[in-house]
């Protein structure tokens, strides 16, 4: 047999082995993201075992959200950013997957400058994304940055125009910069939507209180 043939012959073989590979490193990573939410701890010292097998992308990811289950979201978020940029990440929706992640992190950490960036990074690789343009919205609220977040949440509402979040943000931007008006049409909605809503409740108040003193 030809080296060409012997080459065809296995090629099948090989392919058949990688997609079984793939299937059972998406399994354990399945079983790694509940056992997260269930015991964080266990989950970590999983984690540090399969990256002992060989540090592959899905033990990296699996240790990160480990990670940040345990409550340490800076080192998480770092981490995440980290295997966002590494040549073996994957395409581009796994590398905004793990920015996006990243950034929540990093607003959880109080770091919201690098949010920002690595939220904005997602979105170059994500453009449409309506959850990241969320984020990165209440990012620039943590930096009193209110009319870039009021953009970002204008492009996120068009998507998703019934996105209680997003509403609250907005309305609390809007709030932010005195334009009462909008900021009780937004939060309006949210309340319509929702109505008993612990978050728009306070929002309410705080525009109430923002209208009577704009009346003295």
């Amino acid at each position: 047999m030809s080296m060409l043939a012997m080459a065809a012959a296995i090629l099948p073989f090989a392919q058949s082995a990688i997609v079984e590979i793939e299937r059972a490193e998406q399994e354990r990573l399945n079983a790694c993201i509940e056992q997260v939410d269930e015991d964080a701890e266990e989950a970590y010292e999983d984690s540090l075992r399969w990256l002992g097998e060989g540090a592959r992308p899905a033990a990296r990811y699996c240790n990160a959200l480990a990670i940040i289950g345990l409550g340490n979201y800076k080192e998480g978020a770092a981490r995440l950013e980290e295997l966002a940029n590494a040549p073996d990440a994957g395409g581009e929706s796994d590398r905004a997957l793990y920015l996006a992640q990243s950034g929540n992190a990093w607003v959880t950490a109080g770091y919201p400058d690098a949010a920002v960036t690595t939220l904005s990074n997602a979105l170059k690789l994500a453009p449409n994304d309506a959850d990241i343009r969320t984020d990165r919205a209440a990012a620039y609220l943590m930096l009193e940055k209110w009319q870039p977040a009021i953009d970002d949440l204008d492009r996120a509402l068009a998507t998703y125009p019934n996105d209680i979040e997003a509403l609250q943000l907005r309305a609390r931007a809007h709030l932010n910069l005195d334009n009462l008006q909008l900021a009780e049409n937004d939060m309006s909605r949210a309340l319509l939507l929702d109505n008993r809503n612990i978050d728009t409740l306070v929002l309410r108040g705080d525009i109430r209180e923002a209208k009577r003193l704009a009346e003295e």
